[in-house]
């Protein structure tokens, strides 16, 4: 059984499994269509990412994919620790420039279902950090976006100062949210 627990922006949300414990280990239902269905949770995921950051303190993001390719993503940890954000990207939508966080672990079956519209990034916590993403539509070049991770106007209390941050070449030249092309939801 999957039990959901929404966020401060209440279009994300955590998504956490019950766990079968024995002498082994575990046993987790991560996703089942029918029971996202009945969780409102309609979507239908077509890719499948896997990302694996050598080093703490490396930050991904903040991405997402504009219409008509926007995708919903929905994370977890297979190893190690990330500090996972979500910012609401849609122009029109009050929570505009707001994000949500939560600390991600591999220890908990806790995932985070971020919708279409929405920047999406993480930082590592732990070193060899695996991360998977499961993602509503397929990867266009064309449609891809990003928020720079550090933006001053989005007020993200990042686990990792500026110096010590490891991003690739194209992270580093996102824009500001504020000078994003104009983006229609």
């Amino acid at each position: 059984m999957i039990n959901v627990k929404e966020l401060a922006l209440p279009e994300v949300k955590l998504l956490m499994s019950d766990t079968h414990l024995d002498k082994r280990g575990y046993l987790a239902e991560v996703a089942q269509h029918d029971e996202m269905q009945k969780l409102g949770l309609p979507i239908n995921f077509v890719q499948e990412n896997q990302s694996l950051s050598y080093l703490k303190n490396t930050v991904r993001g903040l991405h997402f994919q504009m219409l008509p390719h926007a995708q919903a993503k929905l994370v977890r940890v297979l190893r190690g620790k990330i500090f996972d954000v979500a910012v609401d990207v849609r122009p029109r939508s009050p929570s505009f420039g707001k994000h949500v966080s939560a600390v991600l672990n591999d220890t908990e079956v806790t995932q985070m279902l971020i919708p279409p519209g929405f920047a999406h990034g993480f930082c590592s916590l732990e070193d060899n950090t695996v991360v998977l993403y499961k993602i509503s539509d397929y990867y266009a070049p064309k449609s891809e976006c990003g928020v720079i991770w550090n933006d001053p106007d989005l007020h993200i209390d990042w686990p990792v100062d500026a110096t010590n941050v490891i991003l690739s070449d194209k992270d580093q030249k996102l824009p500001r949210l504020k000078d994003l092309p104009a983006i229609t939801w």
